[in-house]
C-alpha cells in the first residue's frame, strides 16, 4: 500500500474516532468532568441473584430479576404494617421480658391480599383488646384479629380495605433458600416505622422455642439486624418474596438488642397456617404427648442401645396419648439434661424416625383422633403400638420441652414485642 494511502486511512480513522467520541459526550456516557455543577450518578447494583427459586434443575424459574434493595424497599414497604395493640394488662413476653410501654405492644406485619388480610407474630396481638395498623405516614386504622396460633408464633389480622391502601407482598418459597442468600428485613424497630436492613440468610433449620412452649422448626436465621419492634415483619429475598416472617433473636444472654442473630418464622410454614386462621381462627394439631432427645452413635455407643439414631423419650405427659399407648420414658439423669432408660422412637406411621425433628413431622399432616403406628426399642426390643393422637393443647404445661426436640434456652431468646 502506498505512503499516500496509509495517510488517508490514518486520517479517516481519526476523524471517525472524533465523531465516535463527540457522539458518546453528548449522550453522557463519557463524563468529561467539564460541568462542576452537575453531580455525578452512581447506580446502586442489584444485590445479588433471587434468593427463592427453584435450582434443583439449574433453572431459575422465578420469572424475575434481582432487584436493588431500594427497589425492593419502593415495592414491598408500602405493604408493610406499623401494629400497635393495647391490653388491658402490662404483660410479660413468653420468655420473661417486659413489654414495651407497660400493656401496648408493637410490632409489624404485612399485607396478604387486597381483602385487608395482614399477617403478623401472634406475639404481637395475642390477648389484645384493641389493635391499630398504620402504613408509613398514613392514619391508624382498626384491625380485629382473626386468628392466633401460639404454636408457630403466628397470627392473622384484618382491617377495612375500604380505609387504608393495601400493597399485598408476594409470598417466595423458603425451601428454596440456602445459606449465603441475600435477607432483606423491613419492620418497625423501637417505632423507627419502614427500616430496611439487609444480611444473609446464616443458617436454615434452626429450632426455636414458640411462647406456648412448643418448638417451631425450619427455622431461618439471619444477621439482617432485627430488633423489638420488627415481629412480624418480613424477610425478603432478592426479588422482594416473603421467606420468613421475623421472630425472635439471639442476645447472647443479656441485653434486648441485636447482636447479629435473628430467627424467621419460614413462609411454607405460614402457607398451612393463614388458610386455617382465616377460616377458623386458630389450627388444630395432632398430638402425641412426648418430649424427646436425639440418638446419636456416642450416645448410643454411652449407654449400650440398641440403634445409633432415633428419639429417645424424655417425658412421656400423664395421660396422654403416648401414655394411654403404654410408651416410656426414661428415668436415669444424665449429663447435658438427657435421661436414660426410656424407649427409642424409630418409625411412626411408616416413616423414619432419625432424629427429635421426626417425631413432629411424621405426625404434622395428621389430625387429631387418627390413630398411628409407633415403632420403639424398648431394651433391646423392637415394639409395636398404635397411638390414637390427641388434640395438641394450647400451651405446654408438662416441661419447658417441646415435643419433637429439645429447644434453644428460653433466656438466649428475646421475641420482639
Amino acid at each position: 500500500m502506498s505512503r499516500t494511502s496509509h495517510m488517508v486511512s490514518g486520517a479517516l480513522g481519526g476523524l471517525l474516532a472524533v465523531l465516535l467520541g463527540a457522539l458518546l459526550i453528548t449522550l453522557d456516557v463519557i463524563d468529561t468532568g467539564g460541568d462542576e455543577s452537575r453531580p455525578a450518578t452512581v447506580q446502586q447494583a442489584p444485590i445479588t441473584r433471587p434468593v427463592a427459586q427453584d435450582r434443583s434443575n439449574g433453572d431459575d424459574d422465578s420469572g424475575e430479576d434481582a432487584m436493588t434493595v431500594g427497589e425492593i424497599y419502593d415495592r414491598t414497604g408500602p405493604g408493610v404494617a406499623f401494629i400497635t395493640a393495647e391490653r388491658d394488662q402490662p404483660s410479660a413476653s413468653p420468655f420473661g421480658f417486659p413489654e414495651e410501654r407497660g400493656g401496648t405492644a408493637t410490632g409489624s406485619g404485612f399485607v396478604l391480599d387486597d381483602d385487608g388480610f395482614l399477617l403478623t407474630n401472634a406475639h404481637v396481638v395475642d390477648g389484645a383488646t384493641d389493635v391499630q395498623v398504620r402504613f408509613g405516614e398514613n392514619d391508624e386504622v382498626d384491625a380485629e384479629v382473626v386468628g392466633t396460633d401460639l404454636s408457630t408464633d403466628l397470627a392473622v389480622i384484618k382491617v377495612d380495605p375500604n380505609e387504608t391502601d393495601l400493597r399485598p407482598i408476594a409470598f417466595g418459597d423458603s425451601k428454596a433458600v440456602r445459606v449465603g442468600d441475600p435477607a432483606i428485613a423491613i419492620g418497625n424497630p423501637f417505632g423507627f416505622d419502614r427500616t430496611v436492613t439487609t444480611g444473609i440468610v446464616s443458617a436454615q433449620q434452626r429450632q426455636i422455642q414458640a411462647p406456648n412452649g412448643f418448638s417451631i422448626d425450619n427455622v431461618i436465621q439471619t444477621d439482617a439486624s432485627i430488633n423489638p419492634g420488627n415481629s412480624g415483619g418480613p424477610l425478603l429475598d432478592a426479588s422482594g418474596r416473603v421467606i420468613g416472617i421475623n421472630s425472635q433473636i439471639a442476645t447472647g444472654g443479656g441485653g434486648a438488642g441485636s447482636v447479629g442473630i435473628g430467627f424467621a418464622v419460614p413462609i411454607d410454614t405460614a402457607k398451612t397456617v393463614i388458610p386455617q386462621l382465616k377460616e377458623d381462627g386458630k389450627v388444630e394439631r395432632a398430638y402425641l404427648g412426648v418430649t424427646t432427645s436425639p440418638v446419636t452413635k456416642q450416645v448410643a455407643d454411652d449407654l449400650n442401645l440398641p440403634a445409633d439414631e432415633g428419639a429417645l423419650i424424655q417425658q412421656v405427659v400423664p395421660g396422654g396419648p403416648a401414655d394411654k399407648a403404654g410408651l416410656k420414658a426414661g428415668e436415669t439423669p444424665l449429663a447435658e439434661d438427657v435421661v436414660a432408660g426410656g424407649d427409642i422412637i424409630v418409625k411412626i406411621d411408616g416413616r423414619d424416625v432419625k432424629e427429635p425433628e421426626d417425631v413432629a413431622a411424621a405426625i404434622e399432616d395428621n389430625k387429631p383422633g387418627d390413630e398411628v403406628e409407633v415403632e420403639y426399642f424398648r431394651d433391646e426390643d423392637r415394639e409395636t403400638a398404635t397411638v390414637r393422637l390427641g388434640e395438641r393443647p394450647q400451651e405446654l404445661e408438662a416441661a419447658p420441652e417441646s415435643e419433637g426436640g429439645l429447644p434453644p434456652s428460653p433466656e438466649d431468646l428475646f421475641p420482639q414485642p
